[in-house]
């Protein structure tokens, strides 16, 4: 492997992705040439290119810049969504160029820092980013790499000079099995990604083996009741956590007027007046884990206060748009079964006698293959239920798998419509909503804006 100090250029493929983008902030903040490929345009890679990355978007050799055709001098970076026939990809290949996935790169940080993980089905985003703000905040700091832009700091990393660097570990492509976890918290593991595993025992043998990467004199801080049985070395201590129980717990728990406040149960010190600067209620639960992260690296009771208090929420998750008497609108990446049945308890939970309409746009046809029946049950916990046409990301059509799958076994008395992504906002105008959630990691989040804006005018 090729060592750091050799390093002149880095070049990305598949360098708009959101956990793509914080690895070449990275590099380009150690003043290297950072360059890439990337499918389309977006916000994210405009901002790339104005932090100085070098960016095109046709897959052609011709446009690989000089510094990155140096084979001694340029780690190539990739995205396991690339396609294995890219031409870039395979140049690269072919001339014997130092070639490595973002996981890799990230396990390297790991064997350098003390990397504080989060891992599971879902969850990770947000409390991964709960624990970088209360380490940023605190007498520690940290690096961090995040799957989500965080709105504290408008961007998906945090860089330092700490000996800390936290982490979204993916599983993914088995992503997370190139981490060195010095602690690490598992939020769930509800089988995924079953294209790659095949099966829910894989699945589940996957996070297993994960927790033996754990390094020794580290943790891991698993949530209650998860059917993966972890496998720690000896030295690694085990802490479980939950909303109402395990080591680490909220307990006097407070929703109302809009606001949420508990105390932190903790094996170290309890943690009175607790409130969240993000009041969902699935927030409860992650702040518990980042929390008990923070706490066993030596966070102090009032940093924990202080932080979570501050914690302004990541971007598509459980994120406001309106928020008045009238209307509410909010965007949610929800795009898991689970997920989706967390986003409808929460939002439940603080809109009890309001109705609740949800946009949803299936993610992948595997999965929605996979998972139809699991996805009509959680979004019958809504009211009402918009499908759109599924989004095929990496993906090419599978026969007899539709949206309508979802649509035909929603539960009975669930208002439920099938409508075209391209028609979605002239749907939005011929209705009113009370509580609208747009769920999904496909691309009808680019319209929330504009939903948001027509709402407003009603």
């Amino acid at each position: 492997m090729m060592e750091a100090k050799n390093i002149k250029s880095v070049y990305f493929i598949g360098a708009g992705g959101i956990g793509m983008s914080a690895i070449a902030r990275y590099f380009l903040h150690q003043g290297l040439t950072v360059a890439g490929y990337d499918k389309t345009p977006s916000a994210l890679t405009t901002r790339l290119e104005e932090e100085g990355m070098l960016l095109h978007y046709d897959d052609s050799t011709d446009l690989i810049p000089e510094a990155c055709l140096q084979r001694e001098s340029t780690l190539v970076v990739y995205t396991p969504a690339v396609p294995n026939d890219h031409s870039e990809l395979t140049y690269f290949r072919e001339h014997g160029f130092e070639i490595q996935k973002r996981a890799q790169v990230l396990g390297t940080l790991t064997n350098t820092h003390k990397g504080l993980c989060v891992a599971g089905t879902h969850g990770k985003t947000t409390t991964s980013s709960m624990c970088a703000h209360i380490m940023h905040q605190s007498h520690l700091d940290c690096n961090a790499f995040l799957g989500g832009i965080v709105k504290n700091y408008g961007t998906n990393h945090i860089l330092s000079s700490s000996d800390y660097v936290v982490i979204e570990a993916d599983e993914y492509d088995r992503s997370f099995h190139w981490l060195r976890p010095w602690m690490t918290v598992i939020t769930a593991t509800d089988p995924d990604h079953l294209d790659i595993y095949g099966t829910k025992e894989a699945y589940l043998e996957g996070f297993r083996h994960y927790t033996t990467l754990i390094q020794p004199g580290g943790a891991l801080i698993i949530h209650t009741g998860l059917e993966m049985q972890p496998a720690v070395a000896d030295g690694v201590a085990t802490y479980t956590y939950s909303r109402d129980e395990g080591d680490f717990h909220a307990q006097n728990i407070v929703i109302a007027d809009g606001e949420i406040s508990f105390d932190l149960a903790s094996p170290i010190e309890t943690v009175e007046g607790i409130q969240l600067g993000q009041p969902v209620p699935i927030n409860i639960e992650n702040a518990v884990a980042a929390m008990a992260m923070a706490q066993l690296c030596g966070c102090t009771a009032d940093e924990l206060r202080s932080a979570m208090a501050t914690y302004e929420g990541v971007e598509r998750r459980f994120d406001f748009k309106v928020r008045d008497k009238r209307h509410v609108v909010l965007s949610d990446y929800a795009h898991h079964p689970t997920e989706i049945m967390q986003s409808a308890k929460s939002l439940r939970e603080l809109y009890p006698h309001r109705k609740l309409t949800t946009l949803f746009q299936p993610h992948l046809y595997t999965r929605t293959r996979d998972f139809y029946l699991e996805f009509a049950d959680s979004l019958s916990l809504l009211d009402e239920v918009v499908l759109c046409d599924i989004y095929p990301a990496r993906e090419e059509p599978i026969e007899g798998v539709t949206s309508k799958l979802i649509y035909d076994h929603l539960k009975p008395g669930v208002e439920r419509h099938l409508i075209k992504k391209a028609d979605v906002l002239d749907y939005v105008a011929s209705r009113d909503f009370d509580v609208l959630i747009i769920l999904g990691a496909g691309d009808l989040d680019n319209y929330t804006d504009q939903i948001a804006d027509i709402i407003k005018t009603k």
